[in-house]
């Protein structure tokens, strides 16, 4: 990035802070409440005699004018069926806030026909800006309405607009460069469960965007936030309750560039899988041996009787890519039962997508040769996704000070995926082709019933009760590959035909048939309380927040591997075609096929986690502009692993970890528009179940396996922020943002030094640290001249950020037998590095065009992150580096008759290449894409478009329009 343009934007912010700042004026703030029931009066009219300014209070009685002049000044209120009440000399101070707690009386006269009710708007972006602004610590979001202006699809699509936060593989969210497993989510204030069986992450496209009311992602920490993050806390709300009864419906269709009409190769569907859900024919027969050795014991004419009890379903056939499809239906009701009122929000959404890629695909023999290819393929790439997700939220309010409420969000993803890879093993001679038919589910459940009381006007307190589910299966993953000698002719002058290898013992890369299987269970107790002491009605209470969280989450993960050996004359079996190849005629066990089972006892584990943790926190006032909140939290972590290393069950982790964690947040008000915030925090990054897990998983994709590592170590982490904010109208937004992170023992990916293939696992290093600096923008012109100018926004921000590990010389990892050993890296693997998936710098942008009176909206969007590795290396296997991308997205949306909304979206415009490189000169920069011979050159891993994306969507409303669709 270029410096002149920084600090030409700092110095524009520091124009706008004095050319925008105001003298002799002040601001007044208060609540109005009923005189005999003290409920909050919505819509009041509180105006300033002898001036222009007057404003109504909001759905809690709370109203602010500011720039009053100073001096004393008489306050009217008013309000339907109430008496006006005056407050004369109300004294106003030059860049101070006066408090004015009051109430009405009711007429002599009531009319009973009046009825106001209403309840806090969260979803909009006056809301999300407002919540920002009034928490303790340093925070960003993003809330449903400007989700609806992006029209983002999911939960992954949303939050990438959020400043500091990118994407990978179109799920996984990291923020300030940190990868994901440095991030805690929370759904409704509940902690969800890792949904990937390798890495410690939260799969964010299992969320659609229309069940979210705002996103939150608090950079720094705080008393009340779960301890376990490094890069950001991030708590997705869905929606509450609807402001009135609607009921409306959507549906979407989508033309992908490359893909929709495009003919493709891909496998047959069981019975349900366009519902996300797995057949009976892709289970393993109930009938087989459980055990390997007892199933390899038997000859090869019984194994090959229980292997054609397998059904036969290798066969490919060409599709026409259809064009993708969604659907969802929302509904809302209010309603009272006596003084009882009820209400309930209902979300049911299927999606069937498609997504076809060409990828080149090169590995190198990385000797002195720049570009010296080992092996070249192409991978013809087609992927189906089915979504079903249901949001069933149900709200009581018995009174104003005790709400009820029951939330259930369930969501299904499936992915049906054909790989059909062509092309030649360069160093050994063989053309080769290879198939893999994968099908995955995803399932996660989150239900809770949640209280809210108001004991007393100074006493809140409120409580979550919670289950969550995740499941994730990956039903008979078939796998093989086929060669030939290249160039190679029979005695007919024709090339040879391909053959199916088949080694002596099972492996992941050749031939066989994977099942695995993951249930993970958690149950969540959690309470918060709040109390504050003296007048509550002061400008500035003091108060103290405290709270419990005990979480009990129970892991069952399950593999088989079944791989097909050749017996006797194999000849014709082995080089039939994919679609009879494994046909009951060539599973004979005598000439052609039988079984063998390849599973090993550490294929399977059991994880046990214990989670307890408690807190306090307070603030402490130094006059109306300086705040202090202090807090501390203790987490108890027990996590354990249990697997079989031979017969038995044995305890392979047993980590219990008791982590304090000091946080301070402190916030000066610079101006009623202005503040600055200070932060500092200790967090810690704990160890997922399958890092810790010595099970081997082969990833067919990048030809690589991927192993934990039982000797991993919670990692500790310091956190400073500092902040800038400027508030130019409630809608508005300027902020600036510095932080540094020191990590102990981080937790990182580590290529296995090994003499054949690629094996992953995670190790500890000795140290890293992580700093950077943020900017956002939210810009509107409602002041402007111009009525075009009037309808537009602009949004953006930049991160820029900079990272280093120290590894040390001696890493602590598992070799091929699972067992933890010690590597000597010097000379072999870099000592120093940035950290993996650290982007040094993120820039998002949107320019947002909205004509209420014609029901006009358009926008566009852009995106880019900076060169991050992908997979850490060493001197044998350069680092791969995913290459940067610009993104651009327009939307246009056209409100017809306030019943009709029509949507076009245009999504990745420009369609550039998704890159990985390899950087074979170790110097950590990758130059353009050279084909050149040279020892600097760097070596392009994978290469694939994705195709740009086009929708179009109508969105129908049957009776009255919610506010937020």
């Amino acid at each position: 990035m270029n410096r002149k343009l920084v600090l030409l934007f700092f110095s524009l912010v520091l124009t706008i802070q004095t050319t925008r700042a105001q003298v002799n004026v002040g601001t007044i703030r208060g609540t109005i409440r009923d005189g005999q029931t003290k409920e909050a009066l919505i819509g009041c009219t509180i105006r300033v005699d002898g001036t222009q300014l007057g404003v109504t209070t909001d759905v809690e009685g709370n109203f602010l004018i500011a720039n009053v002049p100073v001096g004393n000044q008489k306050v009217i209120i008013s309000y339907i069926s109430y008496q006006t009440k005056e407050i004369p000399n109300v004294r106003v101070e030059s860049g101070n806030t006066t408090a004015i707690e009051t109430e009405l009386l009711t007429e002599g006269k009531a009319l009973q026909e009046v009825v106001v009710r209403g309840s806090r708007a969260t979803n909009t972006e006056v809301a999300v800006i407002t919540e920002i602004k009034q928490m303790k610590p340093i925070a960003v979001g993003i809330s449903a309405q400007q989700i609806v202006k992006s029209q983002d699809r999911d939960a992954a699509a949303a939050i990438r607009r959020v400043p500091g936060v990118s994407i990978v593989d179109n799920r996984f969210v990291l923020i300030r460069g940190l990868a994901a497993r440095y991030n805690s989510v929370l759904i409704n204030d509940v902690i969800t469960p890792s949904t990937e069986v390798d890495t410690r992450s939260f799969s964010f496209d299992l969320v659609p965007s229309n069940i979210i009311d705002r996103m939150i992602v608090f950079k720094s920490g705080s008393a009340e936030l779960p301890g376990d993050f490094a890069g950001g806390v991030i708590k997705i709300y869905t929606k509450r309750r609807p402001d009135q009864n609607f009921t409306d419906a959507g549906l979407t269709l989508g033309y992908r560039a490359n893909t929709t009409f495009q003919t493709v190769q891909t496998q047959t569907r069981s019975g349900l899988n366009w519902l996300g859900l797995w057949g009976a024919d892709q289970q393993i027969p109930s009938s087989f041996p459980t055990k390997f050795g007892e199933f390899n014991s038997l000859n090869p004419l019984q194994r090959a009787a229980y292997a054609q009890l397998l059904p036969n379903s290798w066969g490919l056939k060409n599709y026409s890519v259809s064009p993708d499809i969604r659907f969802a239906l929302n509904l809302g009701r209010r309603f009272d039962v006596g003084s009882i009122r009820f209400s309930n929000l209902t979300s049911i959404n299927y999606a069937s997508t498609n997504q076809f890629s060409n990828i080149d695909l090169k590995l190198y023999d990385n000797g002195t040769i720049a570009n010296a290819v080992a092996e070249q393929y192409n991978d013809a790439n087609y992927a189906r996704q089915s979504r079903l997700g249901v949001l069933h939220n149900w709200t009581a309010r018995f009174a104003s000070g005790f709400t009820l409420e029951w939330k259930t969000l369930f969501n299904q993803l499936s992915t049906t995926e054909t790989v059909v890879r062509s092309g030649q093993r360069i160093q050994d001679g063989f053309d080769v082709r290879s198939f893999s038919e994968r099908f995955e589910n995803r399932s996660i459940l989150t239900s809770q019933v949640s209280g809210e009381h108001s004991i007393s006007e100074l006493t809140k307190f409120n409580w979550i009760a919670s289950f969550g589910y995740t499941g994730r299966w990956e039903p008979d993953w078939k796998r093989v590959r086929y060669q030939r000698v290249t160039g190679a002719s029979g005695t007919d002058g024709q090339l040879q035909p391909f053959s199916i290898a088949t080694p002596n013992d099972p492996n992941p890369i050749d031939v066989g048939r994977f099942y695995s299987k993951l249930h993970e269970y958690v149950v969540s107790a959690i309470g918060n309380g709040e109390h504050t002491f003296g007048n509550p009605t002061d400008r500035e209470p003091n108060r103290i927040r405290f709270g419990v969280y005990a979480e009990q989450k129970n892991r069952d993960y399950s593999a088989r591997f079944y791989g097909y050996q050749s017996v006797g004359n194999s000849s014709v079996a082995k080089s039939s075609d994919i679609n009879n190849a494994f046909s009951p005629a060539n599973v004979n066990g005598q000439n052609g096929f039988s079984l063998l089972d390849g599973t090993k006892p550490l294929d399977s584990y059991k994880g046990i986690n214990t989670y307890l943790s408690g807190y306090v926190t307070g603030d402490v006032y130094f006059g109306p502009k300086a705040n202090l909140t202090l807090g501390f939290r203790g987490e108890y972590n027990d996590q354990g692993i249990r697997a079989t290393r031979t017969t038995v069950e044995e305890q392979l982790v047993s980590n219990k970890v008791f982590s304090p964690l000091p946080s301070l947040n402190f916030t000066y008000k610079l101006s009623d528009r202005t503040n600055l915030r200070l932060a500092y925090s200790s967090s810690v990054n704990r160890p997922e179940f399958r890092e810790l897990a010595p099970f081997s998983y082969f990833d067919f994709n990048l030809l690589a396996d991927i192993r934990g590592n039982t000797a991993l170590k919670t990692a500790n982490i310091q956190n400073i922020d500092a902040k800038w904010e400027f508030y130019p109208t409630p809608n508005e937004l300027i902020s600036v943002t510095g932080f540094y992170k020191h990590f102990t023992n981080p937790i990182e990916s580590f290529l296995l030094i090994q003499a054949n293939g690629l094996a992953y696992t995670f190790a500890n290093a000795n140290s890293a640290q992580n700093y950077g600096v943020e900017l956002e923008v939210r810009k509107g012109f409602s002041n402007s001249s111009s009525v075009f100018l009037q309808n537009l926004s602009v949004v953006g921000n930049v991160s820029l950020i900079k990272s280093q590990v120290n590894v040390g010389d001696i890493v602590r990892a598992p070799d091929l037998s699972g067992e933890v050993r010690e590597y000597d890296i010097r000379g072999i693997a870099d000592t120093q590095r940035p950290l993996a998936g650290q982007s040094p710098y993120l820039i998002n942008a949107g320019l947002y065009y909205a004509a209420p009176n014609s029901g006009w909206q358009a926008n566009i969007l852009y995106n880019v992150f900076g060169q991050r590795i992908f997979a850490v290396g060493n001197r044998n296997n350069p680092t791969i580096y995913e290459m940067p991308r610009n993104v651009v997205d327009l939307n246009v949306t056209k409100l017809v008759n306030k019943k009709l909304e029509l949507r076009l979206g245009i999504q990745d415009l420009l369609n550039q290449y998704v890159r990985f490189v390899q950087d074979f000169s170790h110097d950590g920069k990758i130059g353009s894409d050279v084909t050149s011979q040279t020892a600097d050159a760097d070596q392009t891993i994978r290469r694939f478009k994705r195709g740009s994306y086009y929708t179009l969507s109508a969105v129908y409303t049957f009776g009255r329009r919610t506010i937020i669709p």
